[in-house]
């Protein structure tokens, strides 16, 4: 069950362009300590920027702690780390042995989550790794960046909830003792942040994050129970749409029920497998579902609208890796207002850059169009036979 609670102060920040200045202001005002997690650090000019903000704060005495993955980040140059670690800043790989010839349920559990905490008062959540988003494959004019993807500030009362997920999963990856750390946290509470805490207002919110032991499936959970309570619209922007067959169910009944179900989709293929989306296709619009597919550039959304009242942002796509796989971190958001903001900027995303899959468009598609869709469906689920998650879908 989700638990929401008041009084927060929440930003919605599109794209780089808007996350990274704001997380560069936020580290500058540090005054204590920082968590950076993140899926993929990239040793780019936008990993740069925020490394030489994060030595900044290490040379003036914050404790700096980044954690990342040890697949998505694999690429990152060991001199990048060592400069870091030689300013002070502690670097942390999280699951850093990888194999390509084993399927082992541990090897792909990967740290999928980009959360960010500062000084205990000050977070961000969403789907922005640290890399430039307006470095993409196949360039203008065929591509136009940025890449489109979400995170969100926050301040208020859900700190605590966001501040205990990072520093529980760094502890456990440094094995320092919990009560060591919650001694420095102590500390670090007796001091004054200098930090720009803007004034919190009723918005009510929720972390709701998935790992491999109590929150096995709360993302998906959250997901559904604001799908079978709608009443009149979804809106889902979704990079990595593969859904088992209850949220496929879930959202077909609330287009058989009157509620408009749109879908804005990844109209460029980066992974053979992500062709599997197009297996649903038939179905969804059988029911009705509105699909559009993002092609004027790469898009990484992860984030929903449902009534104009219930939205999230967060790193959890909707396919068996991060349902079922991953560390994730989504912040549900029960607002009037931010939901207001956030489809006005989906809608803005389909009228600008996606195209409408018609049903007797679709209908006529290629042969080998649907067969790449199957095959590609079909190993997904050969892959969660594998895993033994097949049951769960």
């Amino acid at each position: 069950m989700t638990t929401f609670v008041d009084g927060n102060h929440i930003q919605l920040l599109r794209n780089g362009t808007e996350y990274f200045p704001a997380l560069v202001v936020a580290i500058d005002l540090a005054n204590h300590d920082i968590y950076l997690q993140t899926y993929i650090y990239q040793a780019d000019a936008i990993g740069e920027l925020i490394g030489n903000a994060l030595m900044r704060a290490a040379k003036r005495g914050v404790a700096v702690h980044v954690l990342i993955d040890g697949f998505g980040s694999k690429d990152l140059p060991p001199y990048f780390v060592k400069t870091l670690t030689h300013a002070g800043v502690h670097v942390r790989v999280y699951r850093p042995k990888i194999s390509p010839w084993t399927l082992k349920k541990s090897r792909l559990r990967r740290l999928h989550q980009k959360v960010v905490v500062i000084d205990s008062t000050i977070g961000f959540v969403g789907g922005i790794n640290i890399i430039d988003d307006y470095d993409i494959p196949e360039p203008a004019p065929n591509n136009v960046p940025p890449r489109i993807d979400y995170a969100v500030r926050i301040e208020g009362k859900l700190m605590p909830a966001i501040t205990d997920n990072v520093r529980k999963l760094w502890h456990r990856i440094t094995w320092t003792p919990i009560r060591t750390a919650k001694a420095l946290h102590q500390k670090n509470k007796s001091k004054k942040a200098k930090v720009n805490t803007a004034p919190a207002t009723p918005m009510s919110a929720a972390l709701v994050i998935r790992d491999n032991v109590l929150h096995r499936r709360d993302i998906e959970e959250a997901y559904l129970s604001a799908i079978q309570n709608a009443r009149s619209e979804i809106i889902i922007a979704n990079a990595y749409f593969v859904p088992g067959w209850r949220f496929r169910r879930a959202l077909m009944a609330a287009a058989n029920r009157g509620v408009r179900v749109t879908l804005l989709l990844q109209g460029r293929m980066e992974y053979f497998l992500m062709f599997a989306t197009h297996a649903f296709y038939h179905e969804f619009l059988k029911s009705g579902i509105e699909i559009f597919e993002y092609h004027k550039s790469f898009m990484h959304s992860k984030v929903a609208v449902i009534d104009a009242q219930w939205a999230t942002v967060g790193s959890s796509n909707i396919d068996p890796f991060s349902l079922f796989l991953a560390r994730e971190a989504n912040v549900v958001i029960n607002d009037t207002t931010f939901a207001a903001e956030l489809r006005s900027d989906i809608c803005h995303t389909i009228e600008s850059g996606a195209s409408q899959i018609l049903p007797h468009v679709w209908a006529r598609a290629n042969l080998l169009k649907r067969a790449s869709s199957w095959l590609a469906f079909g190993m997904v689920r050969l892959f969660l036979d594998l895993i033994g998650r097949r049951n769960e879908e």
